[in-house]
């Protein structure tokens, strides 16, 4: 079968690999689109650390199944659209043991520490796949990034009385605007690109910053009557935006970090005690928070057409990753379509 290796830094190849074979407990899977995110772009400009090379790509899926294992419950059937969990967990360690195994001290997730889903085919646990009726394959390998922001919500126990500002309008900032705004909080997007607050304003944010162009404390003050944001979910990663997080919550407020910064961060720690900070990680995601964001894009209501960037097939994966590369403003979500 068909799949793309990178095999180095700046340097992917289109292969022949084995196909897998069915085993118990196990659906096979026809891959139909598998998107490029930003661990991938990392991994192709060689910043991972948690990457070996080579390495298949790929935790964001659309597929259908293809086979499943006698033993597997009936509900799965060949030709339904799914995707798929991409973490481990291990069930021992205190994430697991806490219900919460989406942080699993041990987790393995697809592309990053286990060879990835951008194949055309793919085996996977059972218990990995998750299927959902009448969302299109290729609108299932949006689901993955979409539900880490739905979780970073969570993580910040947002509800409708809630003012909420997210740094950060890529996929997984948006995904925090939307499951935000569903639960009717007031949500302030930031981020410095116009048409990615463009898109956030129709997600649901009702006011939006561009914070190299404006005063972004001004504009938050004035937004919250002076009050700063009840939640703040930060999805960049930057020294300035973890560092805007805390200045800009409210006394009492929660601030939740997505975002992996490179480098250490100098904090005035005074501010986590004077204003009673709730400060929050927030890793992967959890299954219901992929089902809600399946439950939202039922509604009809998702531009998922905005969503992505571009498609590509398996041979074009490297001029993919170089134009990002080159571009990364520019690019929302690659696909890769199999």
């Amino acid at each position: 079968m068909k799949a793309v290796r990178i095999v180095a830094p700046g340097r992917t190849e289109t292969v022949e690999t084995e196909k897998p074979e069915l085993k118990p407990g196990h659906v096979l899977l026809k891959t139909g689109y598998v998107g490029f995110c930003g661990s991938d772009l990392n991994t192709f400009r060689g910043l991972n650390p948690l990457v070996k090379f080579p390495i298949i790509p790929g935790h964001e899926i659309g597929a259908v199944v293809e086979a499943v294992a006698d033993d597997v419950p009936g509900d799965l059937k060949t030709g339904v659209p799914v995707t798929v969990n991409p973490y481990t967990s291990c069930g021992n360690c205190p994430a697991c043991r806490n219900r919460r195994p989406n942080a699993c001290e041990f987790n393995r997730t697809l592309g990053v520490q286990r060879d990835g889903a951008m194949s055309e085919y793919i085996l996977v646990p059972w218990e990995k796949v998750i299927a959902g009726g009448t969302i299109s394959v290729r609108d299932f390998a949006l689901v993955e990034p979409l539900s880490v922001g739905f979780h970073a919500v969570d993580r910040a126990e947002v509800t409708d009385v809630d003012t909420v500002m997210v740094f950060g309008c890529g996929m997984i900032g948006v995904g925090a605007v939307i499951r935000a705004a569903i639960r009717g909080a007031k949500v302030i997007a930031v981020d410095v690109d116009d048409k990615k607050l463009a898109l956030a304003r129709r997600l649901g944010a009702g006011y939006t910053v561009n914070s190299q162009k404006e005063n972004l404390h001004e504009c938050i003050r004035e937004i919250t009557d002076g009050r700063g944001a009840d939640a703040v979910v930060e999805a960049v990663g930057r020294p300035e935006t973890y560092l805007a997080a805390v200045a800009e919550a409210a006394f009492t407020g929660r601030v939740v970090y997505i975002g992996y910064a490179k480098e250490k961060i100098p904090f005035d720690t005074q501010y986590f005690v004077k204003k009673e900070l709730n400060i929050s990680g927030s890793r992967n995601a959890l299954p219901q928070d992929f089902k809600a964001v399946m439950e939202y894009m039922k509604r009809g209501i998702c531009p998922v057409d905005e969503l992505i960037t571009a498609i590509y097939e398996p041979e074009e994966a490297q001029t993919a990753l170089e134009k990002w590369a080159a571009n990364p403003g520019d690019v929302f979500r690659i696909l890769i379509r199999f």
